[in-house]
């Protein structure tokens, strides 16, 4: 083409070279409005965050109203690291078929940030239509997908994510076409523990029936939480705590900074697998990548033994250890990672 200019210009066109990785690490990072740093406290639910964003691991949040589970999802897409070439593609594509794509913004540089509300129609966030469009977990593809008050959408909705959160894809069919289209996100879920959102608050008592909590925390099903990485307790900070907390918060870019580290650790250990992060492990994949020396192995047994661990539950406490250690620099899979990761099962 560019001799083809030059022809009918007259005159010779210099070749234009463009850094594709400098663009999209200069074009990854913007002000963004929620930043850990105005977080107080929670430093557990921070740390569990840190470790999903780092791995790619689903995580549900559940806590009283008001103790910060829904700005902590919303901190989640300042420390997400920059996109690699082939993910910018892949979400340039999704985001164009669905029209979504800017004209000042021909490559997708950022990691979307998707919240839906419960009252979002199934075609909404499965995608859908005439012409099967994507949807939700699909726009969410490489970032995050949040599902706040989790409990309140339909099971049905629920239960069908659980194939897509399985295996990074869903399938939609219709009489004249089947698509496949790729869903490969975090999930974070925010839900209360009970109906009137006070179970095992400090200042504010439960006003609960036991069968009305049962009842409550049984929409999600188990075999939903098995497809979970970690689950979190979210208490309220009291007026005492949130007054005496002395100590700023740390920022998201400190943050960031070691999420990246911890996914370049993963994309040089899986060069050759045709995946990004540790979430992404298969069975033999994690025989391969998460060893454990005979000390771990023996506390992680008895683990699966007292809380009878399924076989899925078990390979995401290992990939859970896999992302710990990566946070910490470690080549192996040590006892204190290991402890950590079970900690951050609920």
């Amino acid at each position: 083409m560019r001799e083809i200019a030059a022809h009918f210009s007259g005159t010779p066109i210099k070749e234009t070279v463009v850094d594709i990785s400098r663009y999209l690490e200069e074009n990854a990072f913007i002000d963004y409005t929620n930043d850990f740093k105005e977080v107080k406290g929670q430093q557990k639910a921070k740390k569990a965050l840190e470790i999903a964003a780092a791995g790619g691991h689903n995580v549900l949040m559940t806590g009283s109203p008001g103790s910060g589970k829904t700005m902590m999802a919303k901190c989640m897409a300042s420390i997400l690291p920059p996109l690699e070439l082939k993910e910018a593609l892949e979400l340039t594509k999704i985001y164009s078929i669905s029209g979504l794509l800017s004209a000042d913004e021909p490559l997708m540089t950022k990691r979307p940030y998707r919240s839906v509300h419960h009252t979002a129609s199934p075609n909404g966030i499965i995608g859908g239509g005439t012409s099967p469009k994507p949807g939700e977990i699909t726009l969410a593809h490489r970032g995050v997908l949040f599902l706040d008050e989790i409990v309140e959408f339909p099971r049905s909705v629920l239960e069908v994510l659980r194939q897509p959160l399985e295996d990074g894809e869903v399938t939609i069919s219709r009489a004249k076409t089947t698509i496949k289209y790729p869903s490969r996100f975090i999930l974070v879920g925010a839900m209360n523990p009970c109906p009137c959102g006070y179970l095992g608050d400090k200042e504010k008592q439960c006003t609960c029936s036991d069968i009305q909590i049962k009842r409550y925390q049984a929409r999600l099903s188990g075999p939903m939480l098995d497809r979970i990485d970690l689950i979190i307790n979210v208490p309220r900070l009291t007026t005492e705590e949130l007054i005496n907390i002395k100590t700023e918060s740390e920022p998201s870019s400190k943050i960031r900074e070691r999420v990246i580290r911890a996914r370049k650790i993963q994309a040089d250990r899986y060069k050759d697998e045709e995946i990004f992060t540790n979430s992404e492990l298969t069975a033999p994949m994690i025989k391969r990548y998460c060893r454990l020396d005979d000390e771990s192995r023996e506390i992680l047994k008895q683990a699966a033994q007292i809380y009878q661990l399924s076989g899925r539950k078990f390979n995401r406490i290992l990939k859970i250890a896999r992302t710990i250690a990566d946070l910490a620099g470690e080549k192996n899979i040590k006892k204190e990672h290991l402890t950590q990761a079970l900690q951050y099962r609920g």
